[in-house]
């Protein structure tokens, strides 16, 4: 791209900067424009009223008010009525969530198409890695932990002289949020399910993502190669899920072919072309780009690498772009392979330096001209990031009065941190929940110690290492270190503890009675009842219960047990023995005691 046309390109500034103040609280034309409750001093300062006649409207009505009482919505709206004022309320937008709602009117003579975007999904172990493998002709499989996708990775091929953009999510169950975020930035999803082995909860799972973002779907069925391959299985039970084969006169193109034998993947590429033909893919190649995170982690000599994919504009080295709460000038621009290029297009997957920290996995970017306003909403974004990352904790540590397992999670990409802290924060029970309070990428520092040990939390490694010097300071702390390179060992690991954490149920079970024959009195102790066991065992410090003429009269605990002037551990039917009931002297001949004791039941299920 030429300077000349560098300088022309359509700055997203003034798009910003319109819908920034588009949810403001304002009035407008007559109209009250407000976005949530407000105080009535704040309401009166909006709509150009003294305090005093709001507090006096209320008074007549016999309600007292004081001008820092927060008004509801419906009062909000009852007062515009009462001042002749129309109301229209409008989500807040802020810089917390203004790229994410961020839209920008294009004109259809600056468009051009661009590739898809395709995200390929499934259940875990039907191939999808294998399938990115095939079609990118790398060996993505053998590289992973436990032959499973740990990282989100973005790549672009070209067939027959078009090109397409893959999203390789990863497709074990723990990363079901990073999958969903996938679907929100993709344009087809390719379904890949197993022909030996059917749908499967996951394959749900892909399916349900992929309609709720309203993404078209192409089915992959693979593994024909494999024995037990049963197409018409596969047809009903995608069927059932609402995802109906042209063959059977629905929707969804269905291409059958084996990964692992290079099988029908150029038809699976055809079928991709035809299906991103049908949407019309466009975008403005001569605007400042906007696009999406992918991965980000931070490298000891690059500082912070993040893959990122242009949806709209051209994206340059030199460029000032803010992703999330971050911002920086790019430094370098690269391909997926790690060759310098000069731009990346609508559609193109890359990697870029020069952000300042880590943004998160599924945050959107934008390049601002403007650097003191890229500044300004980067900061603003980050601050309140923090502010609703620490009224989720408090909510959390005191919601049910649960107990909390406090985690603290570091990995060696940002991707996976957000994904494995999603997955963590779901793992509790009626007692006890993990609570992750942080979940970033790089080396553990000597803040994530100072967090874990005011947060009495323990540190989760994943595919990271930490160094000696670090490693000794929390040895000193006592604070625990974990590692691991497959997510769901992290879960099982967690599952287990707070498991063993529970608090055991007990209940009371019924152990034997007695009739109580005479009683004896020692000053030191107190009424000493000499009863005879009728039925089962009393045992020493057994829970009773004093029944006289079949009414329960109290109920408490014996603190004595003796035969003859012994004592004894337990007493069994058909002997006699001594016994006195703590903080009760009432006892007479004739009752009936009834001997208890606490039977666990929930051994830590």
């Amino acid at each position: 791209m030429s300077k000349q046309n560098i300088q022309k390109r359509k700055s997203n500034v003034s798009s910003l900067k319109e819908q920034l103040t588009a949810g403001e609280t304002k009035l407008q034309d007559g109209v009250f424009i407000f976005n949530g409750p407000l105080t009535i001093s704040e309401f009166s300062l909006k709509i150009n009223k003294n305090p005093t006649e709001i507090l006096t409207y209320y008074f007549k009505k016999g309600i007292i008010k004081t001008i820092n009482t927060t008004l509801s919505e419906d009062e909000i709206a009852e007062l515009c009525f009462e001042f002749n004022l129309d109301f229209k309320k409008e989500e807040n937008v802020d810089a917390q969530n203004l790229f994410n709602k961020l839209e920008i009117v294009e004109d259809p003579n600056d468009l051009a198409s661009r590739p898809p975007i395709v995200t390929i999904m499934g259940h875990v172990d039907h191939g999808k890695t294998t399938l990115i493998d095939r079609i990118r002709h790398s060996n993505v499989t053998e590289t992973e932990f436990g032959g499973i996708t740990q990282h989100t990775g973005a790549y672009q091929v070209e067939y027959q002289g078009r090109k397409i953009t893959f999203l390789d999510t990863p497709g074990h169950e723990a990363f079901t949020e990073m999958r969903s975020r996938g679907a929100k930035i993709t344009d087809i999803v390719v379904i890949v399910v197993a022909a030996d082995d059917g749908v499967k909860p996951q394959t749900i799972e892909a399916i349900d993502h992929a309609k709720a973002a309203n993404v078209p779907i192409i089915v992959f069925v693979n593994k024909m190669d494999k024995q037990g391959a049963d197409i018409e299985r596969i047809k009903s039970e995608l069927a059932d899920n609402n995802v109906l084969c042209e063959e059977w006169g629905g929707n969804y193109q269905f291409v059958y072919g084996s990964a692992l034998k290079n099988s029908n993947i150029n038809e699976l590429l055809e079928a991709i072309f035809l299906q991103a033909d049908l949407l019309d893919l466009k975008a403005n190649i001569n605007r400042d780009p906007i696009g999406t995170i992918i991965e980000s982690r931070i490298d000891k000599g690059r500082g912070v690498v993040s893959t990122v994919i242009v949806e709209s504009g051209t994206l340059l080295p030199r460029d000032f772009i803010v992703a999330g709460g971050q911002y920086g000038k790019i430094r370098s621009l690269t391909s997926i392979d790690g060759k310098p290029i000069q731009k990346a297009l609508p559609g193109t997957p890359c990697i870029i330096t020069g952000l300042s920290k880590n943004p998160q996995s599924g945050d959107k970017f934008v390049a601002i001209s403007d650097e003191k306003f890229a500044k300004k909403l980067a900061s603003e974004k980050s601050y309140l990031d923090k502010c609703k990352e620490l009224n989720e904790k408090n909510a959390f540590s005191i919601q049910d009065g649960i107990k909390t397992v406090n985690v603290i999670v570091k990995t060696d990409v940002q991707g996976t941190a957000e994904a494995i802290k999603q997955t963590l924060q779901k793992i509790r029970n009626d007692e006890i929940a993990v609570n992750v309070i942080r979940a970033t990428s790089g080396e553990v520092t000597k803040a994530d110690i100072l967090l874990a040990e005011t947060s009495n939390a323990r540190i989760y490694l994943f595919n990271n290492t930490i160094n000696n010097e670090i490693k000794k300071a929390a040895e000193l702390k006592n604070i625990k270190i974990f590692k691991h390179n497959i997510i769901y060992k992290m879960v099982e690991e967690l599952e287990t503890l707070i498991t063993t954490l529970k608090e055991p149920v007990y209940e009371e079970k019924l152990i034997g009675s007695a009739t109580v024959l005479q009683l004896f009195f020692y000053s030191k102790i107190g009424q000493i009842a000499g009863c005879m066991m009728q039925e089962g065992i009393v045992k020493e410090f057994s829970k009773v219960e004093v029944y006289r003429r079949n009414k329960l009269i109290f109920k408490g605990q014996i603190i004595s047990l003796k035969r003859g002037k012994n004592d004894v551990k337990s007493v069994e039917k058909g002997f006699d023995f001594g016994t006195h009931v703590k903080d009760f002297d009432k006892i007479e001949v004739d009752d009936e005691l009834k001997f208890y004791e606490d039977v666990l039941v929930n051994e830590h299920n």
